[in-house]
């Protein structure tokens, strides 16, 4: 029996292969350059010839977040468009913490994923498609340590300005897809809840603030290993380039309203993370993050305030996060989105768990509640 063949030498990709033994292999998950983070992987399986595989990560005790590997199942696709679900388990005791995955492909080929991956040729297409759109602008805000372009895409008349940014840490894939159900909201001419939302705002959207971590198939940072959402109090063009790009173009435009898109590994919810405790807070703000968050809940099932992170104490206020930075430097609403890379159980999909479809659904639904709010806010 010849054995399967496991490449992950393309956009994203990331797996070690150390043994392969028939239809089985045991892998390992390739750190972050320059860091100690590791949770994304993307990985191709060939030669299945419709054998049930089984592949076994391990290793995993140490990673990122350990918390995010129990009922947890990875993603899978056999045509790289539908992506669901391959039984898995985790074993914390078993070779210092070990995923296995056990799936039979139909054909020869397989492709798995921490979660559905959104390719660097996808971004671009997002981007060439969205910049066509009438009354849409792009710029580039930077340049990457790799010399990658910080895309902006901007539209509307409005006098409040909203900026929408994702994939600060890039194996959070599931925020660009968010970003296609948001942009196809605010780039449609025919979309009622766009026309009225670029009638009150000006929007400035970057689908991608760390496209190097994205192509390499880092979980969390950039070239350099820096977790960019930890740079936003003092950013360098020598180590988050990226930051000093979007905040210097949000100094130049003002922020009324900001979303920073991200998924969370452990947590089987969509939540929203706030500021409340920057220097600065005002009741008002505060209460403006707190209607925004009422109405998307009030809006979709896939959104809940139960579950999430810990409020953080008065005055105690990281700065070096964005979501804490634009509030405390514009007295802006801000706000984190996360998702899960598990499911949002209050909704479950046994299928496909938490998936690109409903990510880009969610996006919409934001879009929507966000006019509501402003809707609200003029009628205050």
């Amino acid at each position: 029996m010849t054995d399967i063949q496991i490449s992950a030498a393309f956009d994203a990709g990331n797996i070690e292969v150390l043994s392969t033994n028939g239809a089985e292999a045991s892998l390992a998950i390739r750190k972050d350059h320059e860091s100690d983070f590791f949770q994304w992987f993307h990985f191709r399986v060939s030669g299945a010839a419709g054998r049930e595989v089984t592949l076994r990560i391990t290793g995993l005790g140490a990673s990122a977040y350990p918390g995010g590997w129990p009922n947890y199942d990875a993603v899978v696709s056999e045509d790289r468009q539908f992506w669901g679900r391959a039984a898995t388990r985790y074993d914390e005791a078993v070779e210092g913490g070990t995923l296995t995955i056990s799936y039979q492909p139909a054909g020869d080929l397989a492709w798995f994923a921490y979660f559905a991956p959104y390719s660097m040729e996808r971004h671009h297409d997002l981007v060439a498609d969205v910049a066509g759109a009438e009354g849409v602008a792009h710029r580039s805000l930077g340049l990457s340590l790799d010399g990658q372009p910080i895309d902006c895409l901007e539209m509307g008349a409005g006098a409040v300005q909203v900026w929408l940014y994702g994939r600060q840490h890039p194996g959070e894939t599931m925020a660009e897809w968010w970003m296609e159900g948001a942009l196809d909201v605010l780039a449609d001419p025919a979309d009622s809840v766009g026309r009225e939302l670029r009638k009150r705002c000006r929007f400035h959207v970057v689908p991608n603030a760390n496209p190097d971590g994205s192509r390499r198939g880092h979980l969390r940072t950039n070239a350099a290993g820096v977790n960019l959402n930890r740079e936003w109090d003092t950013p360098t063009p020598e180590k988050s380039p990226e930051v000093v790009a979007l905040r210097g173009a949000m100094d130049a435009s003002g922020v009324d309203f900001a979303m920073d898109v991200h998924g969370d590994e452990a947590i089987p919810a969509v939540f929203l993370a706030g500021f409340e405790g920057i220097p600065s807070l005002k009741d008002e703000q505060l209460a403006g993050y707190n209607r925004f968050a009422a109405l998307l809940e009030r809006r979709t099932p896939d959104f809940q305030t139960k579950l999430g992170y810990p409020l953080t104490r008065p005055g105690k206020g990281n700065l070096t996060m964005s979501t804490n930075q634009l509030a405390e430097r514009f007295g802006a609403v801000s706000m984190t989105l996360e998702m899960p890379f598990k499911d949002h159980n209050p909704a479950a999909d046994k299928r496909q768990g938490w998936s690109p479809e409903r990510s880009a659904q969610l996006g919409r639904d934001c879009m929507g509640a966000l006019l509501e709010w402003l809707v609200e806010r003029e009628r205050a």
